[in-house]
């Protein structure tokens, strides 16, 4: 009997912490302490005009080098919940550009 395995929908809910999956670049305890390219999820918008559905996101860091201060930030659903290009990225081991972070270091993910 053939057994189809379908894909968990992934969504995310205001208050929903999730990593950007640059957030592998960075090592040892700056990997553990930081909280760069964490963000924390405002809210799904849709453009006035052109209807486009778009995420609303806040950077939860502070980088003078990278210009961020606790930024708010659009960017279309589509890219977000896009996957991570692994011809660009090829080290890269989260498979989407952002996925839920376990805020509490025990397997649980980033949901408040």
């Amino acid at each position: 009997m053939k057994t189809e395995q379908t894909e968990h929908k992934r969504e995310f809910k205001p208050g929903d912490i999730v990593k950007h999956f640059k957030r592998e670049f960075l090592k040892g305890e700056m990997f553990r302490t930081s909280s760069k390219y964490l963000y924390k999820i405002i809210g799904i918008a849709e453009h006035t005009e052109t209807k486009e559905k778009v995420v609303v996101y806040q950077a939860l860091y502070k980088s003078e080098k990278d210009n961020v201060n606790f930024g708010l930030y659009v960017r279309p659903y589509d890219m977000f919940m896009s996957e991570v290009d692994h011809y660009k990225y090829p080290c890269i081991k989260q498979k989407y550009r952002f996925e839920l972070y376990d805020t509490k270091g025990n397997g649980r993910h980033g949901r408040t």
